[in-house]
Order: C-alpha cells, then structure tokens, then sequence
C-alpha cells in the first residue's frame, strides 16, 4: 500500500521531498560523523544504506566509543539544564497528514517493532539515529541527535509510564504512543506523546516531544523536522 505524506509546522505545510531533502543533509552530516566521506550526495537511498551497514557494523559498544566525548560533554550539561528548568517544559510539535493505511495498524507496527528490538527499523527511520534498543527491563535505550543540538544526547524512554508528562490527551486522538524519558541515573528529562487518530482515508498524527524549558530554541525547530523525518520513514515502512 502506497501512502501520501505531508508535514505540518512553524505554521508551515511540508512536502514528503522537502522533509527528504532535509534527510539528506542530515545523512551527509552523520556519515561524516561516522567516518565515511559521502560520495553520492545527492542519492538518499544509497546514504541510507551507508549509515545503516556502518550502524550496524560498529554496534552498539562501537557507537558509544565513538561518541563517549559527546556524550560525556553533553550529559551533565543536559542534567544541569534539566534541574533549571525546574520541571517546566517546551514542547516540539509536527503533525502529519497521511492519506492511506490507518492509525491502530501503524501503532501496532511501531509497538510491535519496539517489543520485538527491531533495531533495523528503529536506526532506519533518521540519520540522528545511533542506537535504539529496547532493553530486558522493556525500556527504550536511545542515543540520537535531537533537532538542532550541537551534540548526540542518550536517555531511556519508559512507554508504562506516563507520570510526568505534560502535554495534554487530545481526546480527539484515540490512539498514542507515549512515555516519560529519564537519564541512567533516574533524572526525568522530559517524554513524548505521540497521538493519532482517523481522517479521511487515512489518518492524521500529532506528534510531541517535552524538552526542559531552557532548551535553545533552534533545538525545538530542528526537532520538528527529525520527527517528520523519522515518523514519515516508519510510516512508509509499516505500510510498504
């Protein structure tokens, strides 16, 4: 089944190839990152490729070595940020729009890849994808460029927890995928609430990620687009 997708944010409608062409820079990005020179620019499937094979050859002990001085600059600064932010939150926020397939099979596709550890279509979704695992105790291990950040940040999303969420149910939306986001220490980061519902002959999502409140605003933007990238990749995919 072939779907259309299209993306809304910043008050903004985005097309399925200007959110690709945004794909594209950022997999130029990261495969440099990962020590590859890009040498087909301009061919996103090849790229995706490339990330995927050199993902999946470092694994996941060869990621957290390559970004162990990443992680260790960005952790406390994160954890201080958090503390600052004194619980309060902004919230990045994408709709999309998709015409074909329907919300309840694609939040059974994701649920279903996230408790069988289908890494290959976690990693697939976004270049800023490094790791997504989901670990023994079922929660989620992420490790990923968020939006605009200079720096990869890693933290562990609990989908039975919805605790300290502060975005609202749309009751409009009868479906989620949602959960609180927490540091290895136990810190709440934040969390997403993703929401979907019927429209048409398809179905529309409004998806959420809570960031502390001090977050540089650029992240908020950048992350609109991560999440019309990933979330439009593993639509196609869960309809393909």
């Amino acid at each position: 089944m072939s779907v259309n997708i299209q993306a809304f944010f910043c008050g903004h409608v985005f097309t399925r190839e200007q959110v690709q062409a945004w794909e594209r820079r950022r997999a130029q990005i990261v495969l440099k990152k990962l020590g590859i020179v890009p040498t087909q620019p301009d061919d996103l499937l090849y790229m995706r490729r490339q990330l995927m094979e050199r993902k999946l050859a470092l694994g996941v002990q060869g990621v957290h070595d390559r970004l162990r001085t990443e992680l260790a600059i960005a952790t406390p600064a994160t954890h201080a940020m958090v503390r600052l932010s004194f619980g309060r939150r902004r919230f990045s926020v994408t709709e999309l729009l998709v015409e074909g397939g329907s919300a309840q099979k694609f939040v059974q596709w994701f649920n279903e890849r996230t408790a069988h550890n289908d890494e290959t279509a976690m990693l697939a979704a976004c270049p800023d994808h490094y790791v997504i695992r989901t670990l023994p105790n079922g929660a989620q291990e992420v490790i990923e460029t968020t939006g605009g950040a200079p720096m990869v940040s890693r933290f562990l999303i609990d989908y039975q927890d919805l605790s300290s969420l502060r975005s609202i149910v749309d009751p409009a939306y009868p479906l989620q995928i949602a959960g609180v986001a927490r540091s290895e220490s136990g810190l709440v980061l934040g969390g997403v609430r993703h929401q979907f519902k019927p429209e048409g002959g398809g179905f529309r999502a409004k998806l959420t990620v809570e960031f502390p409140v001090l977050i540089f605003p650029g992240v908020i933007e950048g992350h609109q687009w991560h999440l019309a990238c990933e979330f439009s990749n593993w639509i196609e995919a869960a309809f393909a």
